[in-house]
């Protein structure tokens, strides 16, 4: 049997992990938060699919194309967190397990980040870790895919509403 797979996003300018403003988000690049998410991945019996993109109608695709082949979504949406009312319509409509992951703490910078449209679709939201949030959103999600632990699998969604 195939091991489930776990779609691993990333929104505009995560492609700059590690030379992108390092005081703010360090200096750890996208292809270590790569190796982090396949270890984990590995370690819990998942296969992942990592992606990024600049362009919100990629994600959005990409996003779209989870709803009969992926397990669950992990995803760091970037700036879109914050503006994209389609990428969270892209993410609800999966009725999939969704983690959004923030490297920095978005509570705790500037006013217009600390709300998440597209944590609305999310079961969970994981920020201010650094990249070792994305090796928690991974152990998370196999917990709600019901793989280790005692997690229960994750709510489907009522009645139109965000889990």
């Amino acid at each position: 049997m195939a091991a489930p797979l776990v779609a691993v996003y990333h929104g505009p300018n995560l492609n700059l992990l590690g030379t992108r403003q390092p005081e703010l988000y360090g200096r750890t690049t996208l292809a270590d938060v790569e190796a982090l998410c396949r270890a984990r991945a590995t370690a819990h019996g998942l296969e992942i699919e990592f992606r990024q993109s600049n362009h919100e109608g990629e994600l959005i695709d990409w996003v779209q194309s989870c709803r009969n082949r992926a397990a669950g979504i992990v995803i760091n949406p970037g700036g879109l967190s914050h503006t994209s009312i389609a990428l969270l319509d892209a993410l609800l409509a999966t009725d999939l397990p969704v983690i959004e992951v923030h490297v920095t703490n978005i509570h705790r910078r500037e006013a217009f980040r600390h709300t998440s449209i597209t944590g609305k679709a999310a079961t969970g939201i994981i920020a201010g870790l650094g990249p070792t949030g994305y090796g928690l959103a991974i152990e998370a999600m196999a917990g709600l895919l019901g793989l280790i632990g005692t997690a229960q699998p994750a709510p489907r969604r009522m009645g139109g509403t965000a889990r």
